[in-house]
Order: C-alpha cells, then sequence, then structure tokens
C-alpha cells in the first residue's frame, strides 16, 4: 500500500511540476510539436457551453487529473485539507498569470474549467468517503 501512496505522491508532485510549466509557457508547448505551431492551442474536446457561460474541456481534464492525483496522494492525512485549499489557489493564480505572460490571455472559460475540475473531483471523494466503505 505504501507503494502505492508513493507512486501517487510523485506522480502528484511531477503533474503539478509539468501543469505549472504549460501554463507559464509563453504560448503552447503542445502546440509547438503537434502543429509546428507555438499560437495554435490543442483541443481535446469541444468546450462546454452552459448558457451564457463557457467552460474549457481541457482544463477541466487537466485539474481533474491534478485532483485526482492529490486526492489519492494525501487521502486519509492530516494534508487534506491544506491540498483542497492549494488547488483551488492555483487553479485561480495560474490563470492570473495570463495576464502578464506575451502571447497568453486570462480567459474566464479557462478559469471556471480549472475550477469546475478541481470540485467535480472534491464532490466526488466527499461523497465516496461519506457513504462508501473501503
Amino acid at each position: 500500500m505504501k507503494k502505492i501512496k508513493n507512486f501517487f505522491k510523485i506522480s502528484f508532485y511531477s503533474a503539478n511540476i509539468m501543469l505549472i510549466l504549460l501554463y507559464l509557457f509563453p504560448g503552447s508547448i503542445f502546440g509547438c510539436f503537434l502543429y509546428d505551431n507555438c499560437y495554435k492551442q490543442p483541443q481535446i474536446t469541444k468546450d462546454l457551453i452552459t448558457g451564457d457561460f463557457i467552460i474549457s474541456s481541457n482544463h477541466i481534464y487537466a485539474f481533474v487529473l491534478l485532483t485526482s492525483l492529490g486526492i489519492f496522494s494525501f487521502h486519509n492525512t492530516k494534508k487534506i485539507n491544506f491540498l483542497i485549499v492549494y488547488l483551488f489557489l492555483l487553479s485561480i493564480i495560474l490563470e492570473l498569470f495570463h495576464i502578464i505572460i506575451p502571447v497568453r490571455g486570462f480567459e474566464m472559460s479557462d478559469l471556471f474549467g480549472n475550477i469546475v475540475g478541481v470540485i467535480l473531483v472534491i464532490f466526488i471523494y466527499k461523497i465516496v468517503i461519506r457513504y462508501v466503505k473501503i
């Protein structure tokens, strides 16, 4: 069990570093490799449109993955509440950095995607720990 927990911790910290690098890079690293165009952002699936709000699906996927790795890493520890606060702050601060990073732009749809990704995993986690015996 300890090996699995260590695997998730290493994965969580690695995903953190990768996400921060991808967010702070002026342009698109994936666009550079996939399209030979550092200004084009790859789109995994279409963005979610709910009324007047557009939510970035790519950002949901990124923060669902990061939050899931964090939950698996720190489940049943005293650090879980710190993790939740950290992920919310990270999702907001990284998007705010796009205001000052060249070639990047702050977008509410990206911010909503970040927050929805974090909330979705935390919501499922809270339901599971309350109603499911593991």
